[in-house]
């Protein structure tokens, strides 16, 4: 992720406060001390027999070294992975298939829903895609531009966003920041929302991120991959 100084922080920090939003509003999360994402995608593959994983954004290998599969492709247009461009790039020139995708690059609610998109076009049947950091659990984590170091970004707007796709079936696992599960098949619970995607606020979310984001706990998760 990106780094960001201390002006740059707080200048963001005011624009955001002043002009978007400014509430207190924290959540409380039962994110597992002992089971993160690596745990889940080495089940995942296991259970799957998967052989061919790619991750968008692999910053300094933290998730991409752990993980043992067949073949493994890591983008990222900074370091870490091993192949050295932006995810936008990279999907344009793409002619491979993968069976399990892992999306942790831009924490931006556009850049995100543009990942997940092109994933989807490059999935192969019983595939899944996981993604990073959908649960913020107060404003500041969320906010864009970001102003803390700390980030989750908005990237809970994409999976709000695309759970109205009746051809997407999405879910979000109580774990490690909030995974969200992504399977190319019917959608078994499409979502409402009565407002546009970039009217949704943190105060939104902070109501709603149940029924948002479809919130499971990691045993139901298991029950139903």
């Amino acid at each position: 992720m990106e780094k960001i100084n201390k002006f740059r922080k707080i200048i963001n920090k005011i624009y955001y406060l002043l002009f978007i939003e400014n509430f207190k509003g924290k959540l409380r999360f039962n994110f597992p001390l002992n089971y993160s994402r690596i745990e889940l995608i080495d089940y995942l593959i296991k259970k799957n027999k998967y052989s061919d994983y790619l991750e968008i954004g692999c910053d300094k290998n933290q998730l991409f070294s752990k993980v043992h599969i067949k073949s493994k492709t890591g983008v990222d247009p900074v370091s870490g992975g091993n192949v050295r461009k932006t995810s936008d790039h990279f999907f344009l020139e793409n002619k491979k298939k993968f069976d399990i995708i892992f999306i942790d690059g831009s924490h931006i609610y556009h850049q995100v829903k543009k990942d997940i998109l092109n994933s989807i076009d490059c999935l192969n049947d019983n595939g899944i895609i996981l993604v990073h950091d959908c649960m913020p659990d107060s404003l500041s984590k969320q906010a864009v531009p970001r102003y803390r170091m700390q980030w989750n970004g908005d990237v809970w707007k994409a999976i709000v966003d695309l759970r109205q796709n009746k051809n997407l079936n999405i879910f979000t696992c109580e774990i490690d920041q909030g995974i969200g599960i992504i399977k190319k098949i019917k959608n078994t619970s499409v979502l409402k929302i009565n407002k546009p995607i970039n009217e949704l606020k943190f105060e939104d979310y902070f109501n709603n991120y149940k029924s948002y984001l479809r919130v499971i706990s990691l045993d139901d998760l298991k029950k139903i991959l």
